[in-house]
């Protein structure tokens, strides 16, 4: 039943005479009240309820746009018109009233200095998107006018990372564009975040200001500085035999078998005394062997470094050996702390992988490692590293001064026996030198040339 047609029918049975005179036995009688009143109380009730959700929503969306757009200036300048209006005229002062008046005067002349700030169109490019630290970036700003009517002279925002950029927009006729040049100085290590650019509309007193910002950001990836170290074939890293696999080749390293020759086989395979004793021809089979993995421990341990600049010294020559090892198509496991929570320090262990499957995704994983308060210890780090890879030929700890030999020492430990670990102590104090520790090579490095000084003098000894 509908609520229009909703009526509340009410029957009852009269004795009496009136009922006794239209039939013997009495007679039943019908009342219909109708719900109009019901009806109107429900209406009220549902038009109050979207009225105070709207106007709820419409003062939320007001005093969001108000702490948007007036400045502190201006809510000086708005509490002086009011009071100076309200008191002028509440007790006949001239002198408060005409402060209130030019207080208000003030606030309406900076309103038309907001209009246009949604008419630009602005283009932001950068040369490169992938930079060494240390480096400047240049780029290009195109601000545009799209709207029908003149824009107002306004300015530019461009958040840097931490910091901004600003540039002042002249008066703009429809259609016209003007350009600006981008230049962004010497950044660190990281991923810095450029953009979005934002118009901002205010007048001369700063009184109010109206922001619009733009879809436009660009991740700027900042990468560690890097030197060259000697190739993973040769030196104090070099691994030659690799290990056997089961899978047989024509030519490798470790011999396997003679077999009968075939069509297609390399007459430098032939193994010419089986030949002499069968009669026919044979070659040699071989196993297929795969290099080692070599694997690179960060330590991320904010305990483990005297300052951020040793930590970033530590950065660049684990990402200098990560690259050796990928220009020389070895396998490498670049490994590092993961931030773990306080709460569950000591029951949680985690590390973090570092991809290296091609130069610019080792060095932009490389651009996103920070120190961490909350982490494992160098010695845990590399245990973990240990557990998830097999075959280790080499291994490389990279720490900073505060972390002692001896706890070099059962850092090695973590690693197999037959795993050739080299300890790289990073002191920008310390002069470099080599030394080694029972079967632990230590490396002491105070600036990133000295990496492959001393890499090249472990080959020659």
């Amino acid at each position: 039943m509908s609520l229009t047609d909703s009526r509340v029918t009410r029957t009852s049975a009269s004795s009496g005479p009136a009922a006794s005179a239209g039939a013997p036995g009495g007679t039943t009688s019908t009342q219909v009240t109708s719900a109009a009143g019901g009806r109107r109380v429900v209406r009220v009730v549902v038009w109050w309820t979207r009225f105070s959700r709207d106007a709820v929503a419409a003062l939320r969306a007001a005093v969001q746009w108000t702490g948007r757009t007036v400045r502190p200036a201006g809510v000086l300048v708005g509490v002086v018109a009011t009071a100076g209006l309200g008191v002028g005229i509440l007790f006949g002062w001239v002198e408060a009233m005409v402060a209130g008046a030019i207080a208000l005067a003030l606030v309406a002349m900076a309103v038309p200095f907001l209009f246009g700030a949604r008419s630009y169109d602005v283009d932001l490019v950068l040369a490169h998107e992938r930079v060494v630290a240390g480096d400047s970036v240049t780029g290009q700003i195109v601000v545009r006018n799209d709207g029908q009517r003149a824009a107002l002279p306004g300015r530019l925002d461009i958040p840097v990372g931490a910091g901004l950029v600003e540039f002042g927009v002249p008066l703009l006729r429809p259609g016209h564009a003007v350009s600006q040049p981008l230049q962004i100085p010497a950044l660190r290590r990281g991923i810095v975040i450029v953009g979005p650019a934002t118009t901002v509309r205010t007048d001369p007193l700063g009184l109010l200001r109206r922001e619009h910002a733009f879809e436009d950001v660009h991740e700027l990836y900042v990468h560690p500085r890097t030197t060259s170290v000697p190739s993973t074939s040769a030196g104090l890293i070099r691994d030659l035999e690799g290990n056997p696999t089961r899978r047989l080749v024509d030519a490798d390293m470790s011999f396997h078998a003679i077999r009968e020759y075939a069509p297609g086989d390399s007459r430098r395979q032939i193994h010419w005394k089986s030949t002499a004793k069968t009669g026919q021809l044979m070659v040699r089979q071989y196993e297929e062997s795969r290099r080692s993995r070599m694997a690179v421990v960060l330590s991320a341990a904010e305990a483990e470094f005297a300052d951020p600049d040793e930590f970033e010294l530590a950065v660049s020559c684990a990402a200098s050996l990560g690259l050796r090892a990928v220009h020389d198509a070895r396998e490498v496991d670049i490994v590092t702390g993961t931030e773990i929570p306080r709460v569950v320090r000591g029951r949680l262990r985690a590390i973090r992988h570092i991809p290296a499957a091609s130069r610019r995704t080792l060095l932009d994983g490389f651009s996103t490692v920070e120190m961490i308060e909350n982490t494992m210890s160098i010695a845990e780090v590399c245990r973990l590293a240990a557990e998830a890879n097999e075959r280790l030929s080499i291994a490389f700890i990279l720490v900073g001064s505060a972390v002692s030999l001896e706890r070099l020492r059962q850092a090695a430990l973590g690693f197999p026996a037959d795993t050739a670990v080299v300890a790289v102590i990073c002191d920008e104090r310390a002069h470099p030198r080599m030394r080694s520790l029972s079967g632990l090579t230590v490396l002491t490095v105070g600036t990133l040339n000295d990496l492959s000084g001393l890499l090249r003098r472990g080959a020659s000894s």
